[in-house]
């Protein structure tokens, strides 16, 4: 089986690596541009592609993505893992086996592309990868083949990434030798049932205290590794790395800080009040906040 495989982040990279292990034949892959990155801001390589080159792969950047490479490639089947981009019909019918996309949720529930952000934002317990036929619309092809995970108390969507991207490559190789068994389902999603997951901004990062504590919890698990959820505190942007939140309904307006407890500092929100443990300052490193206001004291004493 002749494969041409597109995808960009390590979350890619892990399906790409299992395709090799796998022994299939990889004739080329397609993934994103270097980018400039870090402090240095020097061009580096996606975590595909360095992958790719390692096993002297070709190679393609997204401008390359037209009828005549695929065709020239001549790929038996297409596999997409976090590529970022819809392909358009004239590429989707190249491949006699068609296109296959692993996506990061539980189909129908969140398509799009920010789903395992989505998940733990909305309070979700189980999650999952989905394998699919791709067809011009946005992730809503036929169902292959899934895979669940739980979703705990305090995964954020760093860890839940790196574990929903060894489960993709592996829920990858059971789809592609159904495929080759010819014993691969095809179950139509109903799109009554589906949710969208858009790509997260950076200007959503502020924390609405107005907003319950369980659901700010949720936002701040949420946004890291990016944008990551920010607060207001002296004057200072800080960033939220870590919280709990708790039973005790204060009365006290939301935003209002209750004073600092034996773990954080605890402030109130629309129900229940919320502790902060861990906030990044500007030009700082994540630590406790309360090492962080042992510096930058509260009240004047």
């Amino acid at each position: 089986m002749k494969i041409v495989f597109m995808g960009t982040p390590e979350f890619a990279r892990k399906s790409l690596k299992r395709l090799y292990e796998d022994n299939y034949n990889i004739v080329g892959v397609f993934t994103g541009a270097d980018k400039p990155r870090n402090r240095g801001m020097k061009l580096s390589m996606c975590p595909v592609k360095e992958l790719a080159l390692e096993q002297n792969t070709p190679v393609f950047d997204p401008t390359a993505l037209n009828v005549d490479t695929i065709t020239s490639l001549n790929p038996d089947i297409i596999v997409v893992v976090a590529y970022g981009k819809i392909l358009p019909k004239s590429i989707l019918d190249i491949p006699p086996l068609g296109c296959v996309n692993i996506h990061g949720s539980l189909l129908p529930k969140y398509r799009g592309a920010a789903p395992i952000q989505h998940a733990i934002l909305n309070g979700e317990t189980t999650t999952g990868v989905t394998s699919i036929y791709m067809d011009v619309g946005m992730d809503d092809g036929d169902i292959i083949l899934t895979k669940s995970t739980h979703i705990g108390d305090d995964d954020t969507s760093e860890n839940l990434f790196e574990r929903l991207g060894v489960l993709g490559s592996e829920l990858l190789s059971e789809t592609l030798l159904a495929i080759s068994n010819n014993t691969a389902p095809r179950i139509p999603q109903n799109h009554d049932n589906a949710t969208f997951a858009p790509m997260l901004k950076k200007d959503m990062s502020p924390i609405d205290w107005n907003n319950t504590a369980f659901y700010i919890k949720n936002k701040v698990r949420a946004f890291i590794p990016w944008p990551v959820a920010t607060m207001e505190l002296q004057g200072k942007i800080l960033k939220v790395y870590s919280v709990e939140a708790t039973n005790n309904q204060t009365g006290k307006f939301s935003g209002t800080i209750i004073g600092e407890v034996l773990d954080g500092l605890e402030i109130a929100c629309a129900d229940n009040s919320l502790i902060i443990r861990s906030i990044q300052a500007p030009n700082g490193k994540i630590m406790s906040i309360l090492d962080y206001l042992k510096g930058n004291p509260l009240y004047e004493k």
